[in-house]
């Protein structure tokens, strides 16, 4: 399979015009979903951030990657992008990226289109190729590119094979030869030995195994070559661990790399020196590493017992971004929780109206959903999955434990928050204070010191200083809240709503939606004030799409009118993503139209004194509210409001 047969044509952009890294993976994206390649923009989007949370894809020498392997993919693609202006891609050498590849793959992807995907990945090692996909100006002569590039590489790749079969033929005869004579076999060793280079062996793995790993493996290998090392690489791609080294070759070699930003398996390595490096300095520090490993310039690894000796690329990243992962990846876990349970309360606060509260059918509902069931574990999970991400699986249990007395003290979704983040940093600072421990209790270490010693300190913490101190802040916050005046309220609620659609589900989207649910659990499940803002706010900009695709139709292609009428359905179920594509390809106007739309519904909220006491559901949950028709009013202005800017501000398109 040829590399063009998955880089469509009428995918590529010769333009791209984003500034910043999330508005340039917005735009890659609305490209595939445009063209039919992907089915869930919103899903494709979520993985590609969670792979580059593990370390950015931008390579670095004006290339940038993003990549993802899921079910959201209809056909294998790779989008081809560049920019004249750059991006600030995050890339690892600082500079900015002026040539994309969106890699999409489906789960099922075939080993054919995985080969073709590593191919490609491969051929960005040349800097003069690069260079001349810079310069091309039309889809055909980058596709032309790549057809000669390919060819090229194909015919070297015979040709070497060729050689290797003729000098393994040789080598046979040789032997035969020396065997015919009767040569000693300590003269055949001694022959043999006399032969070998310089040797060092290598792993080489990202995330989802489509691009770096082959990549690094391309470039250590080439590398090694001109420097004249012997090198064997074992590649941990998509279809598994490839040419995996064998106990001779590690016990032979003079060092190790790991080039790697996910885990392998280390326990081999037991003694040698070992490099563990990101899988991009694999590309771009190639050289350096090959020179430690030669040398044997490395730590040495030392397999912990009762462990899973794994390695893992070192993270990179300011502050602010491990935080903002550490803190996601508990929402993400605790919204299953919110949603779940949430409905549930939904339904039985419907029964509660027709039947009364002492329904059985509402009891059981109550019971299932609300504080004895789902909703009694949102805090402790949140606070759990937060340790999770900072201090690896001994932070767990100290962390849910820790949320679970945030829960009952009053300290509340606040002082769950800042459980998780002490469980987590605890763990590590025990890491550190148990590593002078001798190596016969490294075994009691993750089943008996962290756990014990963790939760001691975890627990004491919360018991002594933060279920106080938060307590104190949560219920001053509630009181505030609960003695807003009117205009502070619809500020407060403009805010909330205009929140929603700044990112249609990033951090400014969680952060508000974290915000009321914190308020309403806090309140006993009855305090729906801001969730009617928020689910207001973020029910606008996929109902706003659908108006404007509906009523200003010659502004929009077929297929987005198309993906127009899914946005109402997305809209009435408080699904805010359901416009993301449209705001990666126009996010100018389509994020000004939906911000304001969305900042007037939530501010009306405000203004009726609406309450919502569920916290998901959107008009399905619309009934509960204490003003229903004013709640579903406020939804429909600041819809309209959006979608009549929208449709009036975008240009037609222009006629072929």
């Amino acid at each position: 399979m040829k590399i063009t047969d998955l880089m469509i044509q009428e995918t590529m952009i010769m333009d791209l015009k984003a500034v910043t890294k999330e508005t340039a993976i917005d735009e890659l994206i609305a490209s595939l979903a445009a063209s039919g390649r992907i089915n869930d923009p919103v899903l494709f989007k979520e993985m590609i951030l969670k792979r580059e949370a593990e370390s950015s894809t931008g390579i670095g020498g004006g290339i940038a990657m993003p990549h993802a392997k899921t079910k959201a993919v209809n056909e294998p693609t790779v989008v081809f992008a560049k920019s004249s202006g750059g991006v600030d891609f995050e890339a690892l050498d600082g500079e900015a990226a002026y040539v994309f590849f969106m890699i999409a793959a489906p789960e099922g992807a075939g080993n054919t289109h995985l080969r073709t995907l590593a191919a490609l990945s491969r051929l960005l090692i040349d800097t003069e190729f690069i260079a001349q996909l810079m310069d091309a100006k039309t889809p055909e002569e980058v596709t032309a590119l790549f057809d000669s590039k390919q060819a090229v590489e194909e015919a070297a790749k015979a040709e070497r094979e060729a050689a290797k079969k003729k000098e393994a033929a040789q080598k046979e005869a040789e032997n035969n030869r020396q065997e015919s004579v009767g040569a000693p076999e300590s003269d055949q060793r001694n022959a043999s030995a006399g032969t070998s280079t310089a040797f060092v062996v290598a792993v080489t793995a990202c995330p989802t195994g489509i691009a770096h790993t082959f990549m690094a493996e391309d470039a250590l290998k080439k590398k090694a070559q001109e420097m004249g090392v012997e090198i064997r690489v074992e590649t941990n791609g998509s279809e598994g661990a490839q040419n995996v080294l064998t106990e001779e070759e590690i016990r032979r070699a003079a060092g190790v790399i790991i080039a790697a930003d996910k885990n392998v398996e280390m326990a081999r390595f037991n003694g040698k020196p070992v490099l563990q490096r990101p899988v991009s300095d694999g590309i771009r520090k190639s050289e350096e590493l090959i020179r430690k490993a030669m040398s044997g310039d490395a730590p040495i690894y030392r397999s912990e017992g009762g462990g899973e000796p794994q390695a893992k690329g070192a993270e990179k990243g300011s502050i602010g971004t491990k935080v903002y992962k550490d803190l996601m990846n508990g929402i993400s876990h605790m919204l299953p929780f919110v949603v779940g349970g949430g409905i549930l309360l939904a339904i039985s606060f419907l029964i509660e109206q027709l039947a009364g509260e002492n329904h059985p059918l509402f009891q059981l509902l109550q019971t299932i959903g609300g504080g004895d069931g789902a909703f009694h574990f949102l805090i402790p999970v949140l606070a759990g999955f937060i340790a999770l991400s900072i201090g690896d699986r001994p932070a767990l249990m100290p962390g849910m434990v820790g949320g679970l007395m945030a829960l009952n003290s009053n300290s509340g979704f606040l002082g769950g928050l800042a459980a998780g983040f002490l469980a987590g940093y605890v763990v590590i600072l025990l890491r550190k204070v148990f590593a002078g421990l001798p190596r016969a209790l490294d075994g009691l270490k993750p089943i008996l010191l962290y756990p014990v010693v963790g939760l001691l300190v975890t627990g004491t913490i919360m018991f002594y200083l933060f279920d106080p101190f938060f307590s104190w802040i949560n219920l001053g916050l509630i009181d505030i809240l609960n003695n807003l005046g009117t205009g502070n309220a619809v500020i407060l609620g403009l805010i909330l709503g205009g929140m929603m659609s700044i990112d249609m589900g990033g951090p400014f989207n969680k952060a508000a939606y974290a915000f009321a649910i914190g308020v309403f659990t806090s309140s006993g499940n009855t305090n729906g004030a801001m969730m009617a803002a928020v689910m207001a706010g973020g029910m606008v900009p996929p109902l706003a799409i659908a108006l404007a695709t509906t009523f200003f139709k010659h502004k929009f292609t077929e297929q987005e009118r198309k993906s127009g009428v899914t946005n109402y359905v997305m809209g009435l179920s408080f699904i805010t993503e359901g416009a993301i594509p449209f705001a990666a390809a126009d996010p100018l106007r389509v994020l000004t139209s939906c911000i304001l739309g969305s900042a007037v519904a939530g501010g009306l909220t405000q203004l009726w004194s609406i309450n919502v006491p569920a916290p998901h559901g959107g008009i399905f949950v619309a009934a509960l509210a204490n003003h229903a028709l004013l709640f579903l009013l406020a939804v429909l202005i600041g819809s309209v409001i959006s979608g009549m800017l929208l449709g009036l501000w975008k240009k037609p398109l222009e006629r072929k």
